[in-house]
């Protein structure tokens, strides 16, 4: 079999375990022979640790796979077969003003949706960017497997803005949800089971559930809407359970991440409470890391940890050697991914960016033959989102305030044209070292503030 070099930008992330845990189980079929991790400057105490855990973690299994880490992004991509994504821009610090900033004029803090989802956005889009500029130029034959956030405001622009074909988003919110089914229906491993996903990026619904051929979808909503089970599959929101007369109404099972839609009212009255006791979630995973990397300097250890669980995410990694194997074995298997349509859904503009059910295998995606239409209950909701997604992408590369301020003004969850007005001003500048594009903006606004 084809030797693999696999390159993980974000090298020093708390999921490179769980990543490096998933090519070591299944290295029979898939032989990552080189895996590169690659991080900044600001990450290099966290990607030294990361690489001690991943060799000790390599010995262990007795595999040849040989571990790299470098700070030189092209250096690293030479050859490259696949190339994951898995940073954070501005680290933990920026995430909490993504929180902190909007709770603190009383909307929805939160990394992916709002106002903190866009600034989370702007800062990433434009180096996923030069990552793709990068992987063009070096390595151009290699597939990207996208799982930094937000994952489907990323991929919108990458498809909108680029003429770069191999790139795969992938997020956990559906393999939780199918996890969440198999328990539920007592599943085996020699069930088929098949999932019937569309929509965006943590704003999913699934519509049927199929086991051996057989739709099972009707027992998995009661299930669900009886409350005799949890439904939330997410550990970093809070979980509260959908009403029964919602779910029954839809006859369509949402993901954890709908809760800001439907429950608007109770998930920001759970946020401020937070926040006026001086926490935020940022907080809390931040918490979470220390004592990951704890765990992880420890020379003892040299296994994935099950503390690492805990960490909001937990299953990306899986979820991303999945994909990869899934290309390298031609396996035409079912994977829920990021990509756009092409005109498959016949309800939607083709051009869109998707997560929806798919076939994946050595060519790349075939999008499920059964879902090719989006449920026109939901369809406002995904039309606004998608709305969103496409002024932010646009706002990360025009560096313009005027676009910033059409993202936010069509965030459902920012109400008041007023408050976009405060939310774009205040994080912008406290985003500024991480927000090159928008410096001449920032400057402006920085000088008025002076003036007064």
């Amino acid at each position: 079999m084809k030797k693999l070099k696999v390159v993980t930008i974000g090298g020093g992330s708390s999921y490179t375990p769980e990543l490096l845990d998933g090519f070591i189980k299944r290295y029979h079929e898939l032989p990552v022979s080189e895996l590169w991790l690659v991080d900044v400057a600001e990450g290099k105490e966290k990607l030294d640790i990361i690489y001690a855990l991943c060799q000790r973690m390599v010995a262990r299994a007795g595999i040849p796979i040989v571990i790299h880490k470098s700070l030189n992004r092209q250096e690293a991509l030479q050859d490259a077969d696949f190339v994951t994504t898995q940073f954070r821009v501005g680290q933990l610090k920026a995430r909490e003003q993504d929180e902190r900033i909007p709770l603190s004029q009383g909307y929805l803090g939160q990394e992916t949706n709002g106002a903190g989802g866009l600034f989370k956005g702007l800062r990433t889009i434009p180096v996923i960017f030069d990552i793709v500029q990068d992987v063009q130029n070096i390595c151009p034959q290699a597939w990207i497997i996208n799982f930094t956030n937000p994952a489907g405001m990323v991929t919108e622009a990458v498809y909108r803005h680029t003429d770069f074909k191999r790139f795969i988003g992938v997020c956990n919110v559906p393999v939780g949800m199918r996890m969440l089914i198999e328990d539920l229906l007592s599943l085996t491993k020699e069930d088929q089971l098949s999932i019937d996903l569309f929509g965006l990026n943590h704003l999913v619904f699934i519509r049927d559930v199929q086991v051996n051929g057989q739709s099972r979808f009707a027992e998995v909503l009661d299930r669900v809407a009886s409350g005799t089970i949890n439904g939330s599959t997410v550990k970093n929101i809070f979980s509260l359970p959908f009403s029964r007369g919602l779910l029954r109404s839809l006859n369509l099972l949402p993901c954890s991440y709908l809760l800001y839609y439907f429950k608007h009212k109770e998930m920001l009255a759970i946020e401020m409470a937070e926040y006026y006791k001086g926490s935020v979630r940022a907080q809390v995973v931040q918490e979470l890391e220390h004592k990951l990397f704890d765990i992880y300097k420890n020379p003892q250890l040299d296994t994935k940890p099950a503390e690492l669980d805990a960490r909001g995410g937990a299953y990306y990694s899986d979820a991303a050697c999945e994909v990869i194997n899934a290309i390298y074995n031609d396996k035409q298997t079912e994977h829920y991914l990021n990509i756009p349509h092409y005109g498959h859904i016949d309800n939607i503009p083709a051009e869109w960016a998707v997560e929806m059910t798919c076939l994946l295998g050595r060519n790349g995606v075939t999008l499920h033959p059964r879902v090719t239409h989006f449920d026109e209950k939901v369809l406002g909701l995904i039309y606004t989102i998608k709305g969103f997604e496409i002024a932010a992408s646009h706002a990360a590369l025009s560096g313009r305030m005027d676009d910033v301020l059409l993202a936010l003004n069509l965030n459902p969850l920012v109400d008041s044209d007023r408050s976009a007005e405060i939310l774009a001003c205040e994080m912008l500048v406290a985003n500024k070292n991480y927000l090159p594009q928008f410096a001449d903006a920032i400057a402006s606004l920085q000088s008025g503030a002076n003036q007064q």
